[in-house]
């Protein structure tokens, strides 16, 4: 009997466990089977704030606050942008000025410190003047000094050449005709001829009171030495002997009269310059003057019977006053 219920016990425990792993079997089979299908079985929601046992605490640690003292050394150490004498900060920033390129050539402001000039134009006779000189040629050449790109002083040669009027040369014409002038074949004379020209030195102050890359401006004005010379002539045949073609007859003009004239005078005007590149040194330049010599007229004479005092153009001894127009280069 015992034997019995001890073996149905066996079989209903054998059974049970059958039934139960065959239900779990067919559990994961149904699972697979819906994974297969593309369906996935819904999960619990998770609930963040019975996931945080504690609020984060983001305040500063205990350990790591600050005292008085310490605050205060850590203030002295940090960077401070009030720069004061304390020699424990860095000396203040310097302050760039511009560049100095101050050299035996060249001024702290970059600017060649001596220029040279060389030009020529034409000349315009006025007031005066006009009434006996008509336009001529001229030519300039010149050595200055720079102290700045605005300021310099230009050492200058000038040669500034005067035609003379027809009604001028017509009427001292009649004058030598009348005190018995001939030409070479002793005939009276039928043509005469003449220029006037005033060579000058100067010293001229040169002010540059505009500049750019490529251009500029100034005001020029000086003072010096001018000396006024007139020339008359006649033309007349010569004889010319060369070395390899033997001796010839030329014609050229012979003087009859001259007249020189000493005196200070003074000039000013403007200018302009350019240049063809901004890294060019040579500059283009054009400029107009006024010029006015302080000559002291002689009085017009036929002087004594040696001759001296004769003075038939005292207009070559009167104040002259003329206007310059002259191309050049300066460099």
């Amino acid at each position: 009997m015992h034997t019995m219920i001890t073996a149905n016990r066996v079989y209903r425990i054998l059974g049970n466990t059958a039934a139960i792993t065959f239900l779990a079997a067919a559990g994961t089979l149904g699972l697979h089977a819906q994974q297969s299908a593309g369906t996935v079985p819904s999960l619990p929601p998770i609930n963040i704030k019975t996931s945080l046992v504690a609020p984060l605490n983001v305040s500063a640690p205990d350990d790591l606050s600050y005292s008085s003292s310490t605050g205060s050394v850590e203030t002295a150490n940090a960077v401070d942008f009030n720069l004061s004498s304390d020699a424990t900060q860095p000396p203040p920033r310097r302050r760039y000025s511009r560049p100095n390129y101050n050299d035996s050539r060249t001024n702290a402001d970059g600017s060649a410190k001596y220029t040279f000039v060389v030009g020529g134009g034409f000349t315009l006779p006025t007031g005066g003047t006009h009434n006996y000189a008509t336009t001529s040629w001229k030519i300039q050449g010149g050595v200055g000094r720079n102290f700045n790109k605005t300021f310099g002083v230009i050492a200058q040669f000038d040669y500034d050449n005067f035609g003379i009027q027809t009604a001028t040369l017509n009427n001292l014409l009649a004058i030598y005709n009348s005190l018995g002038a001939t030409d070479q074949n002793g005939d009276p004379l039928t043509q005469l001829g003449g220029s006037s020209h005033d060579w000058s030195f100067t010293l001229n102050p040169i002010i540059n009171y505009y500049t750019s890359d490529t251009k500029g401006a100034y005001v020029i004005g000086g003072a010096g030495f001018y000396h006024k010379f007139t020339n008359f002539t006649i033309p007349a045949v010569g004889t010319y002997c060369s070395p390899f073609y033997g001796c010839y007859q030329v014609e050229a003009n012979q003087t009859i009269d001259d007249y020189t004239s000493n005196s200070f005078g003074i000039n000013g005007g403007l200018g302009f310059t350019y240049k063809l590149s901004r890294f060019a040194s040579t500059k283009f330049y054009v400029e107009g003057r006024y010029v006015y010599t302080f000559n002291s007229q002689r009085p017009f004479s036929y002087g004594d019977a040696n001759g001296n005092g004769f003075n038939v153009f005292p207009q070559n001894s009167a104040k002259t006053s003329y206007i310059p127009i002259t191309f050049g280069l300066r460099f």
